[in-house]
């Protein structure tokens, strides 16, 4: 598969023929909804086997190998070269595609309102071939331990026809905020941890929930202990029904990180008690805050590092944002930028008539562009090339896979991308 980067004066018609196939394959795949219409900057996905790539100063066979994860002789033999010839500045060459290994996929869809949307089932019946979980948000934990229910409507038919499993996702937010005081409650009596656990099994079992996955958030500092033994009674219960237990924990740098989003999150001992865990990393940029990108390398980097060093890597998912936010400038505190899909970005740019750029050290994608009212904003958001850059990692740190928040918002390359990069695993 290969990334085409669009420039000054290409259409899709000569991007076709460079890469020796036909533009309804380019638009069929990257769902191009003005083809004639290139965005300069937009990121294609070419749907070729292997990929091509030019030589940097520099570089050496070994140096590509390492790359793209593909052995140096085999590019050698691929673009019939000695191993030992130098390569020469500006040359194409041909890369066969990686060896791919197994990975666990995940991703939340959260109904709003009283009723499923048309688009939110269909993208999920997109995103489900790709998934090993799919997980319906959420069922959220009464003052009593009991639980109120989400929308579910097709999504248990919908995983259970793509062999993905159906989680239960079990949160503390009330009022539309997460309840430190609602959680210290439930993790601080027994009693109300018995009626939440009975509520959790008599639901699961009847709509066929196989992995139980707690998001438990703003928690105190004080009930960190609390949540541990109540993660340990859960996946002691859980388990003898043959389910999974999983949670999601706040983006951590150091075991002693301040902030009440942190202090109740103890990666290596939550990691411990549970099958696998989730690492928010995502939402440096966000609504309520300055532009800049959702999820910049550099950051999830440096979280999942520390991650690692707490939890085993094959029980750390990575969390990927699957939108971007369009800020209006200059920014103005309480202010709230508008959620965008990167179908929606492109689009923006494509009426605006403005490059797309790309940050290189974030590895994501952005753009100004000023109103029909004179106001200018700036949009970030994910394409094929930043989405790439989070596989990558994900690889390199062996991690168990990736879990994305969350489904509505079309993003048709990362799909493409995923299955390029991997085999996805269904239990």
């Amino acid at each position: 598969m290969q990334i085409h980067v669009v420039r000054q004066g290409e259409s899709i018609y000569s991007i076709a023929q460079a890469y020796n196939i036909s533009a309804n394959q380019i638009i069929s795949s990257n769902v191009l909804q003005a083809p004639n219409e290139l965005v300069i900057g937009q990121a294609l996905v070419i749907p070729i086997t292997g990929r091509y790539h030019w030589v940097q100063p520099g570089e050496t066979l070994s140096s590509i190998g390492r790359m793209f994860g593909v052995a140096p002789q085999e590019i050698a033999d691929a673009n019939n070269l000695s191993i030992d010839e130098p390569l020469k500045e500006g040359l194409r060459l041909y890369i066969p595609p990686s060896p791919k290994r197994y990975a666990q996929f995940n991703a939340y869809v959260e109904p709003r309102g009283t009723t499923v949307s048309e688009n939110l089932e269909q993208e999920s019946r997109i995103a489900a071939p790709y998934l090993t979980y799919l997980s319906p948000f959420s069922y959220r934990v009464l003052r009593d331990g009991k639980l109120k229910a989400p929308l579910l409507d097709d999504f248990p038919a919908i995983a259970s026809n793509s062999g993905a499993v159906l989680v239960m996702v079990v949160t503390n937010l009330e009022n539309d905020g997460f309840s430190g005081d609602l959680a210290s409650q439930i993790l601080n009596n027994e009693d109300l941890q018995n009626v939440l656990f009975d509520q959790i099994t008599e639901t699961a079992r009847k709509i066929g929930f196989r992995d139980i996955h707690f998001d438990f958030e703003n928690l105190k500092a004080g009930d960190r202990n609390a949540y541990t033994s109540f993660l340990k009674r859960a996946k002691a219960r859980f388990s003898k029904e043959g389910w999974q237990v999983s949670i999601a924990l706040a983006p951590k740098t150091s075991a002693g990180q301040k902030g009440s989003w942190y202090e109740g999150h103890d990666y290596k001992a939550q990691g411990a008690a549970v099958d696998w865990v989730l690492i928010m990393t995502y939402e440096w940029g966000y609504s309520g805050g300055p532009a800049q990108a959702v999820s910049p390398i550099g950051p999830v980097r440096r979280v999942l590092t520390y991650a690692i060093s707490e939890i085993p890597s094959r029980k750390v998912m990575m969390g990927q944002n699957l939108y971007g936010y369009d800020w209006t400038l200059p920014f103005v505190k309480g202010s709230v930028a508008k959620a965008v899909s990167p179908q929606q970005a492109i689009a923006i740019a494509r009426q605006y008539k403005v490059d797309i750029k790309y940050d290189y050290t974030a590895q994501a994608p952005f753009f100004r562009y000023t109103d029909e009212d004179g106001q200018q904003h700036e949009v970030w958001f994910e394409d094929a090339r930043s989405i790439q850059a989070k596989f990558n990692l994900v690889k390199e740190l062996d991690l168990r896979g990736v879990s994305y928040w969350k489904l509505g918002l079309s993003f048709p390359q990362n799909w493409l991308l995923l299955q390029d990069n991997f085999n996805v695993t269904k239990l």
